[in-house]
């Protein structure tokens, strides 16, 4: 069953911590060459939704599920023996790699796996145990960059790299490289995971990427927001009716930050993260050009929550700080958090990039990671596959969310998938059908809920009322009408509910408890 238009090999792209407007093809002033000819020659979708954070986003892309369903409703801590989440997918959700490998695929995962909290030794939650024939990455949800304590390949724990010249994303992408070239020409077509920790933090970059974008970033954080809007309005990803939301009120404005050149510094090292993932997908794109297996090769390209506003050490993380190694590895002493005195991008740094960047990089969204407003949710998302008539560089606005993944690229491959709450794309990408601009779509992470049908969208942080917007006016969130629509909202808090017991959703005040007590 060799790779071909009927069972095509199947590539998913994951970013980590990535914002809707950071690609070059969503507005970005990145450099993201490999991801912008991807996007331009095949499809771009402007309004696919995440599920605003790490492990639930993971849990879901790979189930077809909703996170709760699974077992990860927040992160990968273990409540379950005290009435919370289990922490991990259950063993009877079956994964994307189970079910490809059941229909014929070899399956591999270079990256970042981030759906269990037992990551000391191998047991039936590790990647190779969940579908997966080949992996080569890290357990846990961050590691540093030159030098990771957390790396395995398969089921063996490697040391942490002493190569003066190691780079995770560089690794993680020759491995993909590597596990294209072994398997493009054989008789199986093949499933890959390329799942990215990058750009999550520590900001860490080699220098001479780092150098290209201390000047662009210079000019700060306000004028650089106006610039990526318009230039999204000019690559068609956003219109006029998703007006640029002010900057987050409670950030300074460029001209009153603090320390200018450390703050451009530190958004140069998060876009040379970005860089040098492109440039390892690029590397991926260029082994199936060389293997003739681009045509038969679908490829979807997505992050898994919307830029990060997080600082470190967190303010919700008490235990952080002993959980870093406290030196590097020649035993100089690490410096961690997001002080001027620590210029980002070293191995001997433990940094982040902090909310007003964040704030860019969810132009022109209002929020971040963790929340369910659009700047928590929103994400690129692109598809290409040439020899399945994905292709032409067409822009859609249907609205979709990660438990459509699945079903589409099963679909596409020929795969039997389980029954679950997804609807395949497929007839959309391909403009053979109109998406369903009415579906129901719901979130839930951490007390912050939402809902959308078709325009409208009812919102809410934990403990706050009910908001409402007219997203086909107004995708920015900028004009609350809950109080002019009272009913609407009551109608689609109740379906919001209803889906909620449905899926397994646990009642933020009961997992908040649980969460303090831990």
């Amino acid at each position: 069953m060799r790779a071909s238009e009927a069972h095509p090999n199947v590539l998913l792209i994951l970013a980590d911590d990535l914002g809707f407007s950071d690609l070059g093809c969503y507005g970005g002033e990145i450099r993201t060459p490999h991801l912008d000819r991807l996007a331009r020659d095949g499809v771009r979708l402007s309004g696919f939704y995440n599920t605003a954070r790490c492990s639930p986003s993971r849990a879901s892309l790979l189930t077809g599920r909703h996170p709760h369903s699974t077992g990860i409703g927040v992160l990968t801590d273990r409540q379950e023996e005290r009435g919370g989440y289990p922490g991990e997918i259950r063993q009877d959700v079956p994964t994307m790699a189970e079910l490809f490998r059941e229909g014929g695929y070899t399956t591999g995962l270079f990256g970042k796996w981030h759906l269990t909290g037992r990551t000391a030794e191998v047991n039936e939650t590790f990647p190779t145990r969940r579908g997966f024939d080949e992996f080569y990455g890290i357990i846990p949800g961050a590691d540093d960059y030159f030098h990771p304590r957390h790396l395995w390949d398969g089921e063996r724990k490697l040391e942490a790299p002493q190569d003066p010249d190691y780079y995770l994303t560089d690794a993680i992408s020759q491995r993909a490289a590597s596990f294209v070239r072994s398997h493009a020409r054989t008789d199986d077509p093949f499933f890959l995971y390329l799942a990215f920790n990058a750009p999550h933090w520590p900001l860490h970059a080699r220098e001479e990427d780092i150098a290209g974008y201390e000047e662009v970033y210079a000019a700060g954080w306000d004028a650089l927001r106006q610039q990526r809007y318009e230039r999204m309005l000019a690559e068609g990803v956003v219109d006029e009716r998703a007006g640029l939301s002010p900057r987050d009120p409670q950030q300074p404005a460029w001209d009153d930050a603090s320390d200018p050149a450390w703050e451009s510094r530190r958004m140069a090292v998060y876009a040379a993260q970005v860089e040098a993932m492109d440039r390892g997908i690029g590397a991926v794109l260029r082994q199936l050009e060389d293997s003739g297996a681009l045509q038969d090769t679908i490829i979807v390209f997505l992050s898994d929550n919307g830029a990060c506003a997080e600082e470190l050490p967190p303010a919700d993380a008490p235990h952080f700080l002993e959980r870093q190694p406290s030196e590097t590895l020649d035993g100089r002493p690490m410096r961690i958090g997001n002080r001027p005195e620590i210029v980002p991008g070293g191995d001997d740094t433990f940094a982040s990039y902090g909310a007003a960047w964040a704030n860019l990089s969810n132009t022109p969204f209002r929020f971040y990671k963790r929340w369910v407003h659009e700047g928590g949710i929103a994400t690129p998302f692109i598809v290409s596959w040439p020899g399945g008539s994905l292709s032409g560089g067409r822009i859609l606005e249907a609205p979709h969310q990660l438990t459509d993944v699945l079903p589409t690229l099963a679909e596409a491959a020929g795969v039997a998938v389980p029954a679950g709450p997804g609807v395949s794309m497929l007839g959309v990408l391909r403009g053979a059908e109109p998406g369903d601009e009415t579906r129901p779509l719901f979130w839930e992470h951490i007390g912050n809920c939402a809902a959308r049908a078709g325009r409208w969208k009812i919102v809410r942080e934990a403990d706050s009322p009910w908001e409402l917007y007219d997203l086909d006016s107004d995708r920015s969130e900028l004009t609350n009408l809950a109080h002019a629509h009272p009913d609407l909202v009551a109608e689609l808090a109740g379906s919001w509910q209803e889906w909620a017991d449905a899926h397994g959703v646990i009642p933020w005040e009961r997992m908040r408890g649980l969460l303090a007590a831990g």
